[in-house]
């Protein structure tokens, strides 16, 4: 049981992943805008979007699930600076939590491991 409960932990964490590299590829303009408010260029949307899909299929299939689970970790966490926006949008405070309880659930299955049902 506590195989399978990992595998539909691994499923549900990187059904997040593909969705954020969906909607990156689907309509990168508010992710360019964001990340050309800070400074940077734009054009880094379309690594950010690869780098979301790769993590999501990383997930779900195994290889080296802790260390791809450590590196998504450090992802969340780092691109909660994007959305620490207390003042001008107060709902993007609630994704900066997001993403430190994702990045939570990553470091827990870092921990635990892929189980068996990993390639």
């Amino acid at each position: 049981m506590n195989d399978a409960l990992n595998l539909a932990g691994r499923v549900l964490i990187a059904l997040l992943f593909l969705a954020g590299a969906a909607q990156k590829a689907l309509d990168p303009a508010p992710v360019v805008e964001m990340i050309g408010s800070l400074g940077l260029p734009g054009a880094l949307v379309w690594p950010v979007a690869l780098l979301d899909a790769v993590a999501a299929v990383l997930l779900v299939t195994g290889p080296r699930v802790r260390t791809v689970a450590i590196l998504a970790a450090l992802y969340c966490i780092g691109t909660s600076w994007f959305h620490w926006q207390l003042r001008a949008d107060p709902w993007q405070v609630t994704i900066v939590v997001k993403n430190w309880a994702i990045a939570g659930g990553l470091l827990v299955l870092a921990a635990a491991g892929p189980g068996r049902f990993a390639r």
